[in-house]
């Protein structure tokens, strides 16, 4: 079996559903990174409440979907930044200065480039959200 990138996986599933106006999704397996970009998705408003359900064989999230996402995806290879290059990097994945956030994986947890830039860290991309 080949291996997946749990993340890529994650959005791709996210962006389909959405694009298909459902109300809900299950995304398998599960990894520890993916559920704290949820938890960074969902604080931002982006997706309702989710649920991690221990299948025994990588267990699965099912989540609520809001209809706020256009578009989003991971990002490979996971580049790192500095927190004085948030601007450079929303430039090459948002639309626009105001929409959406990167999401970032920092020595404090996943977290929007927007709360990184606000405590002063870099860290490194896995992804974006609009």
């Amino acid at each position: 079996m080949p291996a997946i990138n749990i993340l890529a996986n994650l959005f791709t599933t996210l962006y389909n559903t959405e694009d298909r106006r459902k109300e809900q999704c299950v995304i398998l397996p599960t990894s520890k990174i993916a559920l704290q970009v949820l938890k960074t998705l969902k604080n931002e408003g982006y997706i309702g409440e989710f649920e991690e359900i221990d299948d025994k064989r990588g267990g699965k999230f099912k989540i609520q979907l809001l209809a706020k996402i256009t578009k989003c995806g991971a990002v490979t290879p996971r580049f790192k930044v500095k927190k004085d290059e948030y601007n450079q990097w929303e430039q090459k994945f948002l639309p626009s200065y105001d929409r959406g956030m990167l999401i970032i994986t920092t020595n404090q947890g996943v977290m929007s480039h927007h709360e990184a830039a606000n405590k002063g860290i870099g860290g490194f991309l896995i992804g974006y959200v609009y």
